[in-house]
C-alpha cells in the first residue's frame, strides 16, 4: 500500500513540474515575441514611444529597438528549448528573463505601462522556472505518458472466483 502512496505523490510531482514548466515556456514565448514586436516598433517609427529628457540611461530609441528585439529573439528560441524540457533551456530562460527584466527597466521613460507589464510576466517567469526541483524536471523527460499511468495493472486488484 505505501508504494501505491508513493508512486502517486510521484506523478502529483511530475504534473506539477509539468505545468509549471509548460507555463513559463508560454510565459516566454509571449514575452520574447511581445519584445521582438517592441523592437520592431522601435526600429521602425520612433515617434510612438514617449521622450524623456535627463534621463540617466537615455540611448537611441533605435538601440534599444535592436536591444529588445535580440533579446526577443532568444526569448523565444529558449521557450522552445523549454517545451522539450531541456537543463539548457531552464538556465538561460532565467538569465532572458532577468535581461528582459533588466532592459525593460531601463527602457521604463520610453514605454512606462508596457515596461511594468513585461517586467511582472518575466518576474513570473523566473518564479516558475527556479521553483521546479532538478530531479522533477529530469524525470519529466523520461515519463511515461499519463494515459499509460493512470491504467491499473491486473495484478492489484483481487482475483475473484474462476
Amino acid at each position: 500500500m505505501t508504494t501505491t502512496n508513493t508512486w502517486q505523490e510521484h506523478t502529483a510531482k511530475q504534473e506539477w513540474a509539468t505545468g509549471l514548466t509548460a507555463f513559463a515556456a508560454v510565459m516566454l514565448f509571449l514575452v520574447g515575441l511581445l519584445d521582438i514586436f517592441r523592437g520592431i516598433m522601435a526600429i521602425a517609427e520612433d515617434d510612438i514611444f514617449v521622450t524623456t529628457r535627463n534621463y540617466v540611461f537615455e540611448f537611441d530609441l533605435t538601440s534599444w529597438g535592436w536591444i529588445h528585439l535580440a533579446l526577443g529573439a532568444v526569448a523565444v528560441i529558449v521557450a522552445i528549448g523549454l517545451l522539450r524540457t531541456a537543463m539548457w533551456a531552464r538556465v538561460v530562460g532565467v538569465a532572458i528573463a532577468g535581461l528582459v527584466i533588466i532592459a525593460n527597466f531601463l527602457s521604463l521613460p520610453y514605454y512606462p505601462v508596457w515596461s511594468v507589464i513585461m517586467l511582472t510576466m518575466s518576474g513570473f517567469i523566473i518564479w516558475a522556472l527556479c521553483v521546479v526541483p532538478h530531479a522533477n524536471l529530469s524525470d519529466l523527460s523520461e515519463a511515461r505518458p499519463l494515459a499509460e499511468e493512470r491504467q491499473p495493472s491486473r495484478s492489484t486488484y483481487p482475483r475473484g472466483p474462476a
